[in-house]
């Protein structure tokens, strides 16, 4: 079981999300690889990152899309419900929004919103990119692959990702090695 929050982030995807399966299917795969990430990396901040996890695509809910970017919509949806700061940035800055945000225009929108530390929408980032729309696993730079053969050249998604995968296979490395820096660790003392 989760905190309050993690609870109530999951029942609001959920409600949200649960019909359009797929979206709910990646989000539900995100979350989990984000509630173990967090665990071990960031426990200070678990439970704001899985709860961002459960939400950060809620913005594509046809009920909550207000300017068609899920990143805004769904970071405003959070913080006008009452999530916590942190989650609400999260969702706003995770996977490169800032690379889509410019090619629509939308930065000044983003930008409402304060960009939250690195090493923890790292984690949300790499939830992201290393699971599929199914929500089953996925190697980052295939998903990359995956993403750019669902849009069409010359619109907004594809040449965000296309300009922002460095940057996105970037981030899962460093959790990567993170993780890495943990498992060498063993177990730590409590």
């Amino acid at each position: 079981m989760g905190s309050d929050v993690t609870v109530r982030a999951h029942w609001l995807a959920q409600q949200h999300l649960v019909d359009v399966p797929q979206r709910w299917a990646h989000v539900q795969g995100v979350a989990a690889t984000a509630s173990d990430v967090a665990r071990l990396l960031d426990t200070e901040h678990a439970d704001e990152i899985i709860s961002a996890a459960w939400l950060h695509d809620v913005g594509y809910a046809s009920d909550l899309a207000k300017i068609g970017f899920h990143p805004v919509d769904g970071a405003r949806f959070a913080r006008d419900i009452g999530m916590p700061d942190l989650v609400v940035r999260l969702i706003a800055f995770h996977t490169g929004s800032e690379f889509e945000a410019e090619q629509r225009g939308l930065l000044a929108e983003l930008y409402e919103f304060t960009p939250p530390p690195g090493e923890i929408v790292d984690v949300v980032t790499f939830a992201d990119m290393t699971t599929s729309p199914t929500g089953a696993p996925i190697e980052a730079r295939d998903r990359v692959a995956e993403i750019l053969t669902r849009y069409e050249p010359n619109t907004p998604v594809y040449d965000a990702v296309s300009a922002s995968a460095p940057e996105l296979l970037a981030a899962v490395e460093r959790v990567n090695n993170r993780l890495g820096q943990v498992n060498a660790n063993g177990p730590q003392p409590r």
